[in-house]
This record gives C-alpha cells, structure tokens and sequence, in this order.
C-alpha cells in the first residue's frame, strides 16, 4: 500500500495519495479510465466478495454438528446477529422470518466488501465508490416501497406524506418537507452514508502511511526521520480503528433496512 500510495516529486516535496493512485488497470478496458468499468478492480472485487461468502457459508455448514466446528460456530454467529438484531428485534415476531435472507444478504455483502479494502493490493472498500453504494441503497428503496404498496395500496403514499393529527393549515409545509425526507433523502443518505465514511477512513490511512514512509526514507533529517516513525505507529491504529467502521457501517446499512422495512409494513400504525 506505501508504495502504490506514495508520490514524491522530482523536488522532494510530499504529494498526497489520491483516488487515482488506489486504481488498477481495466480487465476489459471497455474504452474507459482505469477503475471506472465494470471489470475494473472495483467491479472485480464484487464479484469476488459473492464467491467468498458462497464459499464460506458452504464451508461453514457443510458438517453441521451439535459441538458446532469453529468455521460452523462463526457462521452461525452472524446468522444469528442478523436474525434476531436486525429482524426479530425491529421489524417484529410477527413479519422478520421473510426478510432474513434479504437482511442476511446484505449485511454480509457489505461486510466483506468492505473488509477488502483491508487487503493492502485491493486497497480500496467496493462502497467507497459511489456506484455500488448507489445501486445498493436503490435496491432497498425500490424494495421497501413496493412492500409499502404491497401492504397498503397507493394510500401508502397518504400514509407516509400526510402526518396524522397535524392541523391542515400545516399540511401546506409538512407534506413536501416528509415527500422530500421519505423519497429524496433516505435514499441519498443511505448510500452516502457508507460511501463518505468508507472513503474518508480510508484515504486518512493511505496518507498516514505514505506520509510516513516519505518522512522516514526520503528525509536526512533525524528529527523528520522520527516524526515518520511516530506518524507510523499512529498509523497501526488508525488502520485498526478503520477495521472497526467497516463493520460497523455494514450493520448501520442493514438496520437502516430493516427500519425502512418495518415502517412500510407497519405503515398505518403511525
């Protein structure tokens, strides 16, 4: 990663690591800038990220036992984590058990796409890129409205627009203001949400660790030298603390879901 990231002008002077400087050539060029198409490094690691679930679950269940295997207990764990802190605990008894594979599916989705930026020759998160952020949050948004629909009919849109027990001589502001927040900015904040936090924690780790191999190997002076070595061990937690954000934003996108979910089932009640 130092060395991808790193750029030193024929000066000496420190340029920062930029988005460019995390992309690897096309695949299949597709006529586009490097990292752009969709078999790019980006578009690779989705791929990759479903093969490595399917193979783990696979693994995971292939001997299921009473005295569950480490690889079996870890699965479990996480089925569990979705099945009952994601489904049962919000969207209730009595509608969670058909949403468990969609929340599932999520979940684990973004978690190991995210996880991969933690390789140092892959770099960057899948979902520090806008586009996958994008298309997973419209896959959300085109789902929970259409069970919205489903449930309620077109008065879902009454349901979710027209607050009950406000005065009507509110409803003039009200109603564009919950048409704006339920339709524009769910769904724009669902996706920049694990997209600005996937790319900033990352890009502070790559100019961490490229501004301190530049102070360490090409500095002579002892003082700039140990400052690179300080930067450097900063640097450890920095990336550890990362770690941390990649999961967690995982498990804020999926609750999200499971929020979005359980106010279109449950839409009348409020």
């Amino acid at each position: 990663m130092l060395t991808l990231a790193l750029r030193a002008a024929d000066g000496g002077e420190f340029q920062p690591p930029s988005i460019n400087d995390t992309h690897l050539p096309e695949i299949l060029p597709w006529g586009v800038e490097w990292g752009e198409g969709f078999l790019g490094k980006n578009g690779l690691v989705l791929l990759v990220s479903v093969v490595v679930i399917w193979a783990f679950f696979s693994f995971a269940i292939r001997r299921q036992s009473l005295v569950p295997t480490r690889m079996q207990f870890i699965g479990e764990s996480i089925y569990a984590f979705v099945r009952n802190s994601l489904g049962r605990d919000i969207l209730g008894e009595k509608h969670f058990k058909p949403w468990i594979p969609f929340l599932f599916a999520i979940f684990t989705f973004i978690l190991v796409n995210n996880l991969m930026g933690a390789i140092p020759v892959i770099q960057m998160p899948s979902f520090s890129h806008a586009g996958p952020a994008y298309v997973m949050a419209g896959i959300v948004y085109f789902t929970w409205i259409g069970v919205g629909i489903q449930k309620h009919g077109l008065r879902y849109f009454k349901l979710v627009t027209i607050p009950s027990g406000v005065p009507w001589y509110v409803m003039p502001v009200m109603i564009p203001l919950e048409i704006i927040s339920n339709f524009i900015v769910r769904p724009l904040t669902h996706s920049l949400r694990v997209m600005a936090v996937m790319l900033a924690g990352h890009m502070i780790v790559m100019i961490a660790a490229a501004g301190s191999e530049f102070l360490v190997t090409q500095q002579d002076n002892i003082f700039l030298n140990a400052t690179g070595i300080i930067v450097l061990i900063g640097f450890v937690p920095l990336y550890f603390l990362e770690l941390l954000l990649m999961v967690l934003q995982a498990f804020v996108f999926a609750l999200l879901t499971a929020i979005y979910l359980q106010g279109a089932i449950e839409a009348d009640a409020h």
